[in-house]
């Protein structure tokens, strides 16, 4: 029976993830802030799931984690869904900063706990949720884009250092375009709006199948490999947007 740690698990991708992952017969190490929403997962599947609130900018989470682990009984998979992220073309500096503090100092804190709980345990894999957005610097989400480039690049370096040194770790960075979670609510129309459900399906195939990279889903896929083609002169010039 595999053990799935799920950061981020109160709501959203994470909150299905954890459902389908129930489903499967995985043990469920679900963790996040609100507390009555990991109750009420834990009341899904008593036998299966163990509960765990934390801030994971707060420095008090990987303790809190190592806590949930050894009431799970080990952990097989790290589950990282947890973010923030908004329109911010006024580029107000507490929502600026607020998402460097979660995607950013968060993100590290928490990915970083768990490399350390594999290398010592003899590998396992790490898979976290970052997003199409990290290809280009958006106009509309500066921080957001730029934390999630960050977190493409923080995997590929742990990737290269989980091989340099043999820890055994695995990493499976999942790339989504835009889905409708709680993330992107009252913020406008987006297009190629993408069910929960269905992210969250394909995140348990690959999960189940790793892969080192995935972009959810094919549209996003075509839709990068042509923003990757664009060059920077072109790109400033460009208007990407929602539909507002």
């Amino acid at each position: 029976m595999k053990r799935i740690v799920i950061v981020g698990a109160t709501s959203g991708i994470g909150l299905e993830v954890a459902r389908l992952s129930i489903l499967a017969g995985w043990r469920v190490g679900a963790a996040g802030r609100r507390t009555e929403a990991l109750e009420a997962l834990r009341a899904e599947a008593p036998a299966q799931v163990e509960i765990q609130s934390m801030d994971i900018t707060r420095d008090d989470a990987p303790e809190l984690l190592a806590r949930l682990t050894e009431r799970l009984g080990g952990m097989d998979i790290y589950f990282h869904a947890s973010g923030i992220g908004s329109r911010n073309t006024e580029l107000r500096p507490d929502i600026e900063i607020a998402t460097l503090r979660t995607n950013g100092e968060g993100f590290v804190r928490m990915v970083t706990a768990a490399f350390g709980y594999f290398r010592g345990h003899g590998g396992g894999r790490i898979a976290v949720i970052s997003s199409i957005a990290g290809t280009k610097g958006l106009g509309t989400a500066p921080a957001y884009s730029a934390t999630k480039r960050m977190q493409n690049t923080y995997i590929d370096a742990l990737a290269q250092l989980s091989r340099m040194e043999g820890y055994g770790i695995r990493f499976t960075d999942i790339r989504p375009g835009f889905v409708a979670t709680p993330l992107l609510a009252g913020d406008g129309h987006y297009p190629m709006l993408m069910h929960t459900e269905k992210v969250a399906a394909r995140i348990m195939h690959v999960l189940r199948h790793p892969r080192r990279r995935v972009v959810i889903d094919r549209r996003y896929a075509v839709l990068v490999f042509f923003w990757k083609l664009i060059p920077e002169w072109l790109w400033e010039r460009l208007k990407i947007r929602k539909n507002d």
